[in-house]
C-alpha cells in the first residue's frame, strides 16, 4: 500500500516538474522568439484599492457590524433567559421547568443557525459581487493589453521577482474608477 502511495506522489511530482518547465519554456520562447510584451497585475489590490472595491467592502463591513450588534443583542437576551431559568429552577416544579428549558434550547438552536445563515448569506453576496467586479474587469484589461501590445498577463501572486515597471495594476485601476465607482444591490 506504501508503495502504491509512493509511486502516486512519484507521478504528481514528474507531472508538476513537466508542467513548470512547460511554462518555463514558453515564456522564454515568448520574451526571446517574439518579443513579447509580458505585464503582471494584482487582483486582490484592484479588488481592495479600486472605488467600486472599496464601495464593496464598506458595504460588507457594515452589514458584518449590523449583524454583531444584533447578534450580540440576541445572545445577551438569551443568556439573560436562562440565568431567569436558572434561578426558577428551585420554584418551578420539575415539568414546567423542562418545559422552559426546552423552548430556550429552541430558541438557542434557532439564533446559531439563523446567525450562521445570515454570515454564509453576506459570503455569497461578496463572491457574487465580486464576479460581477470581475466581469466588468475582464473587458478593460483585454483593451488596455490590446492597446499597449501586451502579449501576456500574469497574476501578481505567481511572480517572484519582476521589474515594477511591468505591473500594470496602478493603471488598470484607474481605468475601473473611471468605468465604474458602486455597484447596484
Amino acid at each position: 500500500m506504501r508503495l502504491n502511495l509512493l509511486d502516486s506522489e512519484l507521478e504528481l511530482l514528474f507531472k508538476m516538474k513537466i508542467k513548470s518547465t512547460f511554462i518555463i519554456i514558453f515564456l522564454t520562447f515568448l520574451t526571446f522568439s517574439v518579443k513579447a510584451e509580458i505585464a503582471y497585475i494584482d487582483i486582490n489590490l484592484i479588488l481592495k484599492s479600486s472605488k467600486v472595491g472599496k464601495f464593496l467592502n464598506d458595504h460588507i463591513a457594515n452589514k458584518q457590524l449590523e449583524y454583531k450588534d444584533m447578534y450580540t443583542n440576541i445572545e445577551n437576551a438569551l443568556k439573560n433567559k436562562e440565568k431567569s431559568l436558572i434561578a426558577q429552577q428551585n420554584i418551578l416544579n420539575k415539568e414546567d421547568f423542562e418545559n422552559k428549558l426546552k423552548i430556550l434550547t429552541k430558541e438557542v438552536q434557532k439564533y446559531r443557525s439563523d446567525k450562521q445563515s445570515s454570515y454564509d448569506d453576506l459570503k455569497q453576496f461578496k463572491i457574487d459581487n465580486t464576479k460581477k467586479i470581475l466581469k466588468i474587469l475582464n473587458p478593460i484589461i483585454t483593451k488596455f493589453v490590446d492597446l499597449n501590445s501586451i502579449s501576456i498577463v500574469i497574476p501578481k501572486k505567481n511572480i517572484i521577482v519582476g521589474k515594477k515597471n511591468l505591473d500594470i495594476t496602478d493603471q488598470i485601476i484607474a481605468l475601473l474608477d473611471d468605468s465604474v465607482e458602486k455597484l447596484k444591490f
